[in-house]
């Protein structure tokens, strides 16, 4: 049974129904259209980094923005091209050069010998890639940013900083808790004591919330 596809137009037309705020209203629209030049052009890549790309250069939203839960309006309008296009072409076998090489001997014998030649070289030159990765290891164990007490008959004690406890990816993700860009995508904001609220001014968390993290972080820089 054949499947049925529903035209890019009428599951924008149904997500625009749904209502909303009218950024979020406006930015689908410019998804679609990003969607719909992509399709004239001939290209069948409608997957979500390829979009995401594009509406990150004209400047609509974030190409990462697309995975989040609340932009799951954007990736059924996406998905909604990706079906009307059709799958993306096959990518063609890259051809090793030393295959080219070896198709160029007419001599069988000769074609065979060299392959040998190829396969060892192959082989040795992966042995030597490992070595050099495992050549020259160094491991510095000592705490970035620590302080060192000492007091008279004890063994000095070293004091971390907050913000070196937490790993990169600890600390990426409270900077993003506190962002301009996550919490206007959110329609919320932060305001006078650190607290954040949304879009109708009703306290989503306490004051101190931001201020905190910023502590946390060791950035008492102003709100980015």
């Amino acid at each position: 049974m054949p499947s049925i596809t529903i035209h890019p137009d009428d599951v924008l037309a149904s997500l625009l129904a749904k209502g909303g705020r009218s950024q979020r209203q406006r930015n689908l629209t410019a998804v679609h259209e990003i969607c719909r030049r992509q399709h004239q052009t001939g290209s069948r890549d409608f997957s979500i980094p390829a979009i995401g790309r594009l509406c990150e250069t004209e400047g609509i939203l974030k190409g990462r923005a697309l995975y989040n839960a609340q932009s799951a309006d954007y990736r059924n309008l996406i998905e909604a091209w990706q079906g009307y296009a059709g799958p993306a072409a096959l990518k063609a076998p890259k051809v090793l050069a030393s295959h080219d090489y070896l198709m160029r001997i007419e001599d069988p014998a000769i074609r065979s010998l060299m392959q040998g030649i190829i396969s060892e070289r192959d082989r040795l030159k992966a042995q030597v890639n490992t070595l050099k990765a495992n050549t020259h290891i160094v491991v510095d164990r000592r705490p970035l940013g620590g302080n060192v007490v000492t007091s008279p008959g004890a063994a000095p004690v070293v004091l971390l900083p907050m913000e070196s406890q937490l790993t990169e990816s600890e600390k990426q993700a409270l900077r993003r808790a506190i962002s301009r860009e996550f919490l206007e995508d959110r329609g919320w904001q932060e305001v006078g004591l650190g607290e954040i609220v949304n879009e109708k001014g009703r306290t989503i968390f306490d004051p101190g919330y931001s201020t905190a993290i910023r502590k946390v972080l060791g950035d008492l820089k102003d709100r980015s």
